[in-house]
């Protein structure tokens, strides 16, 4: 795993200190979440992914972010609540941090900077959140809630998809199994 983003401290919603080197030799997608946006239902896809391929290496990691239109104003409580209650989260969420602008977590920021450009329906997406009055980021930050990482298993950042990929989109699916192949 790239030592850089393989040894940045991060932390648990339940507390506890975890490190993406902690899950080395797994694939990962990397997802920031958030419980009151209209991607929320991404949350059922997520875990689908999770449970189909977990055994063969595979994990989501669900960072919750209030970055975006404030659509995550929960404590970790009631995050971790609400996640296992209306979706089945079965995966490991993180902490409640920033994702984009100056205050962003250093997990992002190397996220951002190992893979500045996302894949999938961005400037679509964009030209949605203008259409509601917002001014939405431009690369390398992160566009919104649900934008993807996938992390291979050798630690490095093998695709980032824009928030309005499904997690059963075929082409992060495709992505997905290329990385558990290798």
């Amino acid at each position: 795993m790239a030592t850089d983003l393989a040894e940045i401290p991060l932390n648990r919603i339940d507390g506890s200190a975890d490190k993406l080197a902690n899950h080395a030799g797994n694939v990962l997608l990397v997802v920031n979440v958030a419980s009151k946006c209209g991607l929320t239902p991404q949350y059922e896809g997520l875990e689908a992914l999770y449970k189909q391929y977990r055994d063969k290496g595979f994990e989501v990691l669900g960072f919750p972010a209030n970055d975006f239109g404030a659509q995550e104003p929960g404590t970790h409580e009631e995050i971790v609540e609400f996640c296992s209650v209306n979706y089945g989260v079965s995966f490991p969420l993180f902490g409640k941090a920033d994702v984009t602008g100056a205050g962003k977590q250093p997990l992002y920021a190397a996220l951002t900077a190992a893979k500045p450009e996302k894949q999938g329906p961005a400037a679509e997406f964009r030209e949605r959140l203008k259409g509601y009055g917002m001014t939405p980021t431009e690369d390398p930050e992160v566009l919104w809630n649900f934008e993807k990482f996938l992390i291979g298993r050798d630690g490095e950042v093998a695709g980032r998809f824009a928030p309005g990929t499904e997690p059963n989109d075929p082409a992060l699916v495709s992505a997905i199994e290329a990385e558990l192949a290798k």
